[in-house]
């Protein structure tokens, strides 16, 4: 069902990029996920460990198998009289055989449940390739919106810049300035200007890196959606990681892979047990020698038709250490998997302990900064009347403007710093 919900996301956003309409992060993330090579090559893994476990059931069945050979032999041959005579003769045989196994070892128990363990450990890997997926989207997706709010701040310090310059050409007009005024409202409508394209080539290559991570057609018209208000809370870092440490895919494979590398050990002692398997059998030949009366074809398959059963033991006394070998081998990587789930727990509780931090920080600044765009815009809003009047000069102007979009760049950069270390957390915390 998951996968299927999935898919049908997916082929929506493949409608809305045809449609041209904005793209939600929901939908950036589903059809990331349906492309993304990694989890695609993930996905085949997984139909590999399905296979694998179909291949270990069927260990249980038994080995039916038939047979039929036909010779010719000319020249001399030794006859029943124990003297070599020319003959010619011809001889045919058929028949079929069953083998099926009592008794493996418990190889074919051990390897069935290993099979299983592995494709456990293949789903959560698919998963956590989904999960970076994810995060990659999340973190792409705020970058091209932060990049979008800094082209708005770019595009309102131009506006103020390009109506000062008119009210600079008016006041000259009047001989109220010097014409020095005027050249420097002019350079700083140039700065502004070239503010805007520095602003739009990052809004366009931070659209671009996001259409790239989707693997979407290079001609495709991308848009993306601001994000709806969600005043999600600030999570606690020793909850999140308690609840990442069981849900999370990528633990989860650690653990389990260790689970799978302790049931490879079983496998590989299974060598030191016997075998048992009962073993069945019929056929028939036909015989013929030139120069000698024989019975026809029908006849000697009739006569000549035997069954057979039997059992096979095979105990092993020796192997020259192969079995010894495999068990300690099979230790070593139950030893590397244990050390792989270390450091997998120890990746996991710095990157939320990393997001936690972050996250705290960026609401302080936040806060700071909101604190100083409203002053800042107060300052600039007042200094712009006293310069209007001529009680202030424009190297006083400028510096409470460039106060002013300071502040707003740094509202900004906070705003969408506080979203994306949230959003991580909140991820981690719901990650199941």
């Amino acid at each position: 069902m998951k996968k299927i919900i999935t898919s049908a996301i997916a082929i929506f956003a493949c409608v809305a990029v045809s449609a041209t309409e904005p793209w939600s992060l929901d939908s950036c993330v589903a059809y990331a996920i349906e492309h993304n090579i990694d989890v695609r090559s993930r996905s085949l893994q997984k139909y590999s460990g399905e296979l694998d476990v179909t291949e270990a059931k069927d260990a249980f069945l038994p080995r039916v198998s038939g047979y039929a050979s036909e010779s010719f032999n000319f020249g001399r041959g030794l006859t029943a009289d124990n003297t070599y005579a020319n003959r010619n003769t011809q001889s045919f045989s058929a028949g079929a055989s069953l083998q099926l196994p009592l008794f493996q070892g418990l190889t074919a128990i051990r390897r069935l449940s290993y099979a299983k363990a592995g494709l456990r450990v293949m789903v959560e890997q698919l998963e956590s390739a989904k999960d970076d997926v994810t995060l990659n989207v999340i973190s792409q997706y705020l970058q091209a919106l932060y990049t979008q709010e800094m082209l708005a701040v770019a595009r309102e310090q131009l506006e103020i810049s390009r109506s000062e310059l008119k009210r600079q050409e008016a006041l000259l007009e009047l001989g109220k300035i010097p014409e020095l005024n005027l050249y420097e409202a002019k350079s700083q409508v140039a700065q502004d200007e070239l503010s805007v394209v520095s602003a739009t080539n990052d809004s366009i290559i931070a659209l671009l890196d996001l259409s790239q991570l989707l693997n979407l057609p290079s001609d495709s018209d991308f848009h993306i959606r601001p994000l709806e208000e969600q005043n999600l809370p600030l999570l606690s870092a020793d909850e999140v990681y308690s609840n990442a440490l069981e849900n999370n895919h990528a633990m989860r494979a650690a653990r389990l892979s260790v689970e799978s590398a302790d049931k490879y050990i079983s496998v590989a002692k299974a060598g030191y047990n016997p075998t048992l398997s009962f073993n069945a059998g019929i056929g028939s030949n036909y015989y013929k020698t030139t120069g000698f009366n024989n019975e026809s074809f029908g006849s000697q398959m009739r006569h000549n038709f035997a069954q057979s059963i039997g059992f096979s033991l095979s105990v092993p006394l020796f192997d020259a250490f192969s079995t010894r070998n495999a068990v300690r081998k099979a230790k070593v990587q139950h030893l590397s998997a244990q050390l792989q789930l270390d450091d997998a727990r120890n990746r996991l509780y710095k990157a939320i302990n990393q997001a936690y931090t972050q996250a705290v920080g960026a609401e302080k600044k936040k806060e700071a900064a909101t604190v100083a765009v409203t002053s800042s815009k107060a300052a600039f809003e007042a200094m712009q009347e006293k310069y209007n009047y001529g009680r202030a000069n424009a190297t006083e102007f400028d510096k409470a403007k460039a106060t002013y979009t300071t502040a707003l760049s740094q509202a900004v950069q906070a705003k969408y710093e506080a979203i994306l270390r949230i959003r991580i957390l909140e991820f981690y915390n719901k990650n199941n």
